[in-house]
């Protein structure tokens, strides 16, 4: 009980003094403050007029109010800045800066930003900036920018109104217009991407070399239709979609081989167009694929293909080629879709081994 009274009367000399300060600097003229300490606006050093005070250094127990910071400003809920701030801004939950940020920025929630902003902003959660972000921004779930110069790392998306010169690391999006590499957990969104735009599952831009996803729906680029037989006669229909060079595969099918039982085919991949003459080229594709009855039977196959391929036209395309393959399943299963192989393993539990063999086909190009 006794700590208590101590506690309650130390909070209550506490809050009279900083109200008699804030009563007393009404009548102050200097809007330059070399520190400004307070509670909660106006009970602070620079009282009610604590927005027309430019600090260099501020402390606040829940939050400060200022025109501008030019060295330390900590809050343990929020700063709110009118217009410039410059060194190191740290808050429990937010920065908020009317015009524009120089230095670190980091919040428990969201760093806003009226302006431009160079150097770093870290929250838990967004960073908001209007206009440019010349430095880098990371983010619990989301930042988002008029346009970006530096790298960009979320949780959740980047998004950026303009262009985003670095890099974009999102686990789930990506967005800007004219970007240089995007890294996404699901997709990535762009106009035109110079470097790479890697995603878990789907690329869109108008001009991007080098998509790597299932699915890339690139303006410039190409989208086709195949149906391919291999040399353990599984048959594969898929979608072909990319940019000028890279491109992804997806596709299912059945086995023709194996009489015993029914066998579905999935297939996914990865691969390149190397250009050889007007109407020739090599597609190289890596690429994984599975069957299975889907009961308790898996045959597992990873693929690296070199195919030549020849186009009629502006729409069909023939190809055929080698391939290699590494194929893994359990031993009980028996699949004898291939005689010979280069290696095996005989001492595992499951079957392992590696084999050559050939893909072929033909693709309409949309």
């Amino acid at each position: 009980m006794k700590n208590l009274t101590v506690s309650l009367a130390r909070l209550a000399f506490t809050s009279i003094f900083l109200f008699g300060v804030s009563f007393v600097s009404l009548g102050q003229k200097d809007s330059t403050s070399t520190v400004h300490f307070g509670f909660i606006y106006p009970l602070s050093t620079n009282g009610k007029h604590a927005a027309s005070y430019t600090n260099r250094f501020s402390l606040h127990a829940i939050a400060g109010l200022s025109k501008a910071e030019t060295g330390v400003a900590i809050a343990g809920a929020a700063n709110v800045i009118k217009q410039d701030a410059s060194g190191f801004q740290i808050a429990g939950a937010v920065n908020v800066i009317g015009n524009d940020a120089k230095g670190i920025q980091i919040a428990g929630a969201a760093n806003i930003i009226g302006g431009n902003a160079s150097g770093i902003q870290m929250a838990g959660f967004s960073n908001v900036i209007k206009n440019e972000a010349k430095g880098a921004q990371i983010a619990g779930f989301m930042n988002l920018s008029g346009s970006s110069g530096s790298a960009q790392i979320a949780g959740f998306t980047n998004i950026t109104r303009e262009d985003a010169k670095g890099l974009q690391l999102a686990g789930f999006l990506n967005k800007g217009k004219n970007v240089n590499t995007q890294i996404g957990g699901v997709a990535n969104v762009a106009k035109t991407v110079k470097g790479i735009q890697l995603a878990g599952l789907i690329n869109i831009a108008d001009t991007s070399d080098y998509p790597i996803a299932i699915f890339n729906f690139i303006k410039s680029g190409e989208k086709s239709f195949a149906v391919t037989i291999d040399e353990s006669m599984t048959t594969i229909a898929s979608f072909r979609s990319g940019g000028r060079v890279l491109y992804g595969i997806a596709g299912v099918g059945y086995n023709f081989k194996d009489s015993k039982r029914d066998l579905y085919a999935i297939e996914a991949g990865l691969g390149a167009h190397i250009p050889v003459a007007n109407h020739f080229r090599i597609n190289v594709e890596a690429a994984s694929q599975s069957l299975s009855n889907f009961k308790k039977t898996n045959y597992f196959k990873n693929t690296l293909r070199i195919i030549p391929a020849y186009k009629i036209g502006n729409k069909l395309e023939v190809f055929a080629g080698p391939t290699v393959n590494y194929v893994s399943f359990k031993r009980e299963d028996g699949y004898d879709f291939v005689k010979k192989y280069i290696w095996k393993n005989d001492s595992s539990k499951d079957f392992q081994g590696v084999h050559f063999g050939f893909n072929t086909g033909i693709q309409l190009i949309l």
